[in-house]
């Protein structure tokens, strides 16, 4: 979503379309951490706005399941307002994986924009932090100035929307400066990158529906490691730029943290994802369920 949103906007040529397209790719998925932790099991139904320099330009909704071994995470959205009336698009994300021993492991990612009729598809298979497949439509041009990515930039990563699921270890409250304590490998097909958190402050959210309580703050930063092109002015400005924020917000139930609110600064304005609905539900374990059964 984000993040995500500022470096597909650096590869657009035109303010326009890095706006439209950005706007798809922040309401389709963010970046996130794994760390070792026990997760439990719980649910996230949330709903997304989008906006760039103040101007709402997208909607979008997202949906977590943690389950005993296993978690899937979808999320789609679409332009809208006063963009719309230049551009017509939509995406759609989706994840899944297994659990083991507290921490997940990304299995499966799939990624599709369409913008005016044309459609980027990005579709990865991953197994141990490895990406075992990837399928990408339009094939990324090949320029000389663009850092080849090699096998070992497909190695130890995180997919995109897996990335969205934070696990804080420990036993205390999940929304802790530790959550923002990460730096995350990322691959999303096109170019490898780091985000690394650290983190900033406590803040309170309170979401139209759902969600009312703190949320930590974590200042994020870029660093492109290949599939970029360094010599552009757009990636020189996000690798300069200290004032991207991820808000982290909990999934009732689990120890679980994802993004309630995103803010980028862009090439055309601030870009700010914000959650107005996010309800989470924390599940009953098979175990637990036979329990109070028997009870």
């Amino acid at each position: 979503m984000g993040f995500r949103l500022a470096i597909r906007g650096a590869r657009c040529g035109a303010a326009t379309r890095g706006a439209r397209v950005g706007a798809l790719i922040l309401l389709s998925g963010l970046a996130c951490g794994i760390a070792s932790a026990a997760c439990a099991q719980g649910r996230l139904e949330a709903r997304y706005t989008a906006s760039v320099a103040g101007i709402p330009v997208g909607r979008g909704s997202w949906m977590i399941d943690i389950g005993q071994n296993q978690y899937t995470a979808a999320a789609s959205g679409r332009v809208v307002g006063l963009l719309k009336i230049l551009s017509n698009g939509e995406g759609t994300v989706a994840a899944r994986g297994g659990i083991e021993g507290g921490r997940l492991l990304p299995a499966g990612y799939s990624s599709r924009v369409t913008v005016d009729g044309k459609v980027d598809e990005v579709r990865l298979a991953l197994a141990a932090g490895a990406i075992t497949e990837a399928v990408v439509e339009p094939p990324t041009p090949p320029v000389p100035d663009r850092v080849p990515i090699a096998d070992a930039h497909r190695r130890g990563v995180l997919d995109p929307m897996s990335a969205q699921l934070m696990v804080v270890g420990g036993s205390g409250d999940p929304v802790s400066p530790d959550a923002c304590r990460r730096t995350l490998p990322i691959f999303d097909g096109r170019q490898r990158f780091d985000l690394t958190l650290t983190f900033k402050r406590f803040d309170k959210v309170k979401a139209e529906k759902g969600y009312q309580g703190p949320v930590v703050v974590c200042m994020v930063t870029y660093q492109p490691v290949a599939g970029h092109r360094p010599g552009r002015a757009a990636i020189k400005y996000l690798v300069a730029t200290r004032d991207m924020e991820m808000w982290l917000a909990p999934i009732a139930g689990t120890r679980v943290v994802v993004p309630f609110r995103a803010s980028v600064p862009t090439l055309i304005g601030q870009a700010v994802l914000e959650a107005t609905q996010f309800v989470t539900i924390p599940q009953a374990s098979p175990a637990n369920s036979a329990s109070l059964k028997t009870d």
